[in-house]
């Protein structure tokens, strides 16, 4: 079963890819799976040999956010804020990791990119996506924040961007990403997708990987992702909303698949 292996890991050579594998759920972000990261990123951390990271999706999506499943719960109002706080600090923590990894990210994207996923696709070095990929920020109408991943989506695309789509929290189509800068290139179909990332992976092997390391901190030395405090303040940001009421009546239109009850 899927939930038994949530992250898939493969490796050939020093190519290693982490596929999503939750495609009954469009590869929603659960506990197993967090942790799934979580023990990878560990281990590429040290890993000298790896000298690429391909993150992708099962079924044809590559992540729709955080499984809405485990935010909803019948633990007490004091519980509940004490477990979201403490997830939301591991998820951005986990697109930080991603980010600070010697090798070289790339993200290959179909089908849904919501919410969290939006943050694996923007904490990667670079973002491919099929013409097939979809992509938003939905948070606020489910009565939650996009906290963690509002950094990386804003350096990605610039503020004027990010505010938009995390506003509006509507679905944009792959073209539309693409000129916003939040992937660098759309490709038609899967097969022009994966055709795309072997010349990647072809021309990234060039690079000494010493070389390409050190580039990637000095990226990183440009400036931080958020400024000091903020991964506190936005873990404390989405547990409240997590917690409240906004939050209960918006999973549960969205489960419901109706309109929540400050749409009208």
């Amino acid at each position: 079963m899927a939930d038994d292996t949530p992250l898939l890991v493969t490796r050939e050579g020093p190519v290693v890819r982490a596929t999503m594998n939750r495609p009954e759920r469009r590869n929603a972000l659960s506990t197993a799976m967090g942790e799934a990261w979580d023990r990878l990123l560990a281990d590429l951390a040290t890993d000298r040999t790896a000298r690429v990271l391909v993150i992708g999706g099962a079924g044809g999506h590559f992540c729709a956010g955080l499984d809405l499943t485990e935010v909803a719960s019948d633990e007490t109002p004091e519980q509940r804020l004490a477990k979201q706080q403490a997830r939301n600090r591991r998820v951005g923590q986990r697109f930080a990791d991603i980010s600070a990894l010697p090798q070289v990210v790339v993200a290959v994207v179909e089908g849904s990119c919501h919410a969290g996923g939006l943050g694996f696709c923007c904490a990667a070095d670079i973002a491919f996506a099929a013409g097939s990929a979809r992509f938003a920020a939905p948070e606020v109408r489910r009565g939650l924040v996009p906290a963690q991943i509002l950094p990386w989506l804003t350096r990605r695309t610039g503020r004027t961007a990010a505010t938009r789509l995390v506003l509006e929290a509507g679905v944009i189509e792959a073209a539309e990403a693409g000129r916003i800068g939040l992937v660098h290139q759309v490709l038609p179909d899967a097969a022009a997708l994966e055709a795309q990332l072997q010349k990647t992976i072809a021309a990234v092997l060039e690079g000494a990987p010493g070389a390409l390391a050190e580039t990637k901190g000095l990226l990183a030395a440009l400036g931080p992702v958020s400024p000091k405090g903020y991964a506190e303040a936005g873990a404390a940001a989405f547990a409240r909303t997590a917690s409240s009421a906004e939050a209960a009546e918006g999973i549960a239109a969205f489960r419901q698949k109706r309109k929540p009850n400050w749409a009208g």
